[in-house]
């Protein structure tokens, strides 16, 4: 275990934490009147989800935990996938597109479980 915050992971959290909140305002803002139910509901679910992970790699790389790296690695690459193809949708890209964003999904459940088994066996203090 280290004993240094690791600071990439809070960088990489606290830069997709605030990319998610300009995000959300422009939808709010400026896409609001511009796209329809279905396209706002894709971009608000990719803002809630890449700003929840992102709060997440802040507290990760907060806690100076060796062993959460690569935990903090599939939320933040799974967040960023899952959100970016939502984005993309929302504003107009093929939806087969959205055969992507479960590999995203896949990502962050498979960081938030690995998490929790590092826990478990007391690999994480």
């Amino acid at each position: 275990m280290t004993t240094e915050p690791d600071r990439p992971v809070r960088a990489a959290g606290a830069l997709l934490a605030g990319l998610a909140v300009a995000l959300g305002a422009f939808g709010a803002h400026a896409l609001k009147a511009r796209l329809g139910a279905e396209a706002l509901g894709w971009w608000q679910t990719a803002v809630q989800y890449q700003l929840a992970h992102g709060v997440a790699l802040v507290a990760l790389g907060g806690l100076a935990w060796s062993r959460a790296r690569l935990p903090a690695l599939l939320l933040g690459a799974g967040a960023a996938l899952f959100a970016a193809t939502l984005y993309a949708m929302a504003l107009g890209a093929p939806r087969w597109l959205g055969a992507v964003t479960p590999l995203g999904g896949a990502a962050m459940i498979a960081g938030w479980a690995l998490l929790a088994w590092r826990a478990i066996r007391r690999e994480l203090p």
